[in-house]
């Protein structure tokens, strides 16, 4: 498979998406070798992938505008049948050492699945929460997302987020 897939053969990306948060839960079972899930969720991204949004910049001369941004990337996007006018999107964002992203917001409902080291994020209203490989949380449509950011100055972070949004794949930023 490559990039051509995607949008092209938009019933690839339901299976795609599918498979992906599929995998990312069978991580979470007990029988579940946590290398071969990670390597099969690498294999999806690296076969059909397209850039969603890089995290905002920081204003110039902050702390955070000399921290690393995250990058994302579109894995697939589905019209829902049942639910006519909403999508379901899979992103898979990525999060370098010292990662860090503004405060944002998402036009829909938006659950994400850690895959891989230490997400620290904070939605407006609640206490800052530390999620790692596994664990995962949900963002409301439109709630104010403060930050979130890779607290490891050594190893990446990396979650996939699964979005049910307007139809057509987005926007899934607004801005705060």
């Amino acid at each position: 498979m490559n990039a051509r897939i995607f949008p092209a053969h938009r019933h690839a990306g339901a299976g795609l998406a599918a498979l992906a948060v599929a995998a990312a839960g069978w991580a979470l079972l007990p029988h579940a070798g946590r290398q071969s899930t990670l390597r099969l969720i690498d294999d999806i991204c690296s076969s059909v992938s397209r850039p969603m949004f890089s995290s905002a910049p920081a204003p110039e001369g902050s702390a955070t505008a000399a921290r690393p941004q995250t990058s994302s990337r579109v894995i697939s996007c589905e019209a829902l049948p049942n639910v006519p006018g909403k999508s379901v999107t899979t992103v898979i964002v990525d999060f370098p050492p010292m990662a860090y992203s503004p405060a944002h917001r998402h036009p829909g409902s938006v659950t994400a699945i850690i895959l891989d080291g230490t997400v620290r994020s904070q939605l407006a209203g609640t206490p800052v929460g530390d999620y790692k490989s596994g664990e995962t949380f949900f963002e409301p449509p439109g709630t104010l997302h403060l930050f979130a950011e890779n607290p490891d100055p050594v190893k990446p972070a990396r979650l996939v987020a699964v979005f049910v949004a307007e139809e057509n794949c987005g926007p899934l930023l607004l801005p705060p």
